[in-house]
């Protein structure tokens, strides 16, 4: 699914459909099927597959992609710097760019980070209520090193099944990033002695609110499948995250990428 906020704050989603794209927001409360035809593409190689990777790639351009290696879930082990990148161009593209540390509300208070281009659409893929970006960073590498060091005091998950139950209550992320500086203050110093002065810069930005268009929130969280059962069909209350959510249960749309699928409403 793609995305985006409007001015208001409030979430925006279209659904990719081949060459379409489907508006679902004015598809909320209504009955809505999926069906999945049983075909999958990879959406690097374009190959037919039986099974996909890393959220629509088959199994060697899984093995062998820069946006598939481990890195990209782990950014403090980001190895660019050692000359071992599996594809130096899309690193340098997509790595050894400036990033954010952010604070977001999803389930809870967590940390995060994000490439300066997936601003705000990274919060809007957690699921999150509520973002300030709190640093700002001259790689993935260094972003990784800032969320780590805020890690040892703050979630860096999300609990999906609580995150779909409702909104977390608000929170004072300002309030909360002035008590967590000085925490990490010394791992800070030594990034920016390692990498310069420049490599980690504080930010004082204002609370992105973001609202999700849901009529109502399920108490008790099942999960379809297409893997499973091929058709997910439902009255859609609404959306958030990557999840439809149906009076029958969610769905991960993001996981299912590269699936062919079919929508239809009534």
């Amino acid at each position: 699914m793609r995305a985006d906020l409007d001015a208001d704050g409030t979430v925006n989603y279209r659904m990719v459909l081949g060459e379409q794209e489907v508006e679902l927001n004015p598809l909320i409360s209504k009955h809505l099927t999926l069906n999945f035809t049983g075909h999958i593409d990879c959406q690097h190689c374009g190959r037919k597959i039986k099974k996909s990777y890393s959220q629509g790639y088959c199994y060697p351009c899984m093995q062998k992609l820069a946006q598939c290696d481990m890195c990209i879930m782990k950014p403090e082990t980001c190895h660019f710097e050692q000359g071992t990148c599996r594809d130096p161009q899309w690193g340098e593209s997509n790595c050894m760019i400036p990033h954010y540390v952010y604070l977001a509300n999803t389930s809870g208070l967590k940390v995060g980070i994000t490439r300066h281009t997936q601003i705000p659409t990274r919060w809007i893929d957690q699921g999150a209520t509520q973002a300030l970006p709190i640093f700002k960073v001259s790689t993935r590498l260094q972003s990784g090193l800032v969320e780590i060091a805020l890690a040892e005091f703050i979630a860096d998950k999300t609990n999906w099944r609580a995150m779909l139950k409702g909104s977390a209550e608000n929170i004072d992320l300002k309030a909360i990033a002035e008590e967590l500086k000085p925490k990490i203050a010394e791992k800070l110093a030594s990034v920016s002695l390692k990498y310069g002065t420049d490599a980690v810069i504080a930010l004082d930005e204002d609370i992105v609110d973001l609202h999700f268009p849901v009529t109502q929130y399920l108490t008790k969280i099942s999960s379809f499948n297409f893997d499973k059962t091929a058709e997910v069909s439902g009255v859609l209350l609404g959306i958030k995250g990557q999840y439809l959510i149906f009076d029958t249960g969610v769905i991960n749309i993001r996981k299912f990428t590269s699936y062919h699928v079919s929508l239809k409403a009534s």
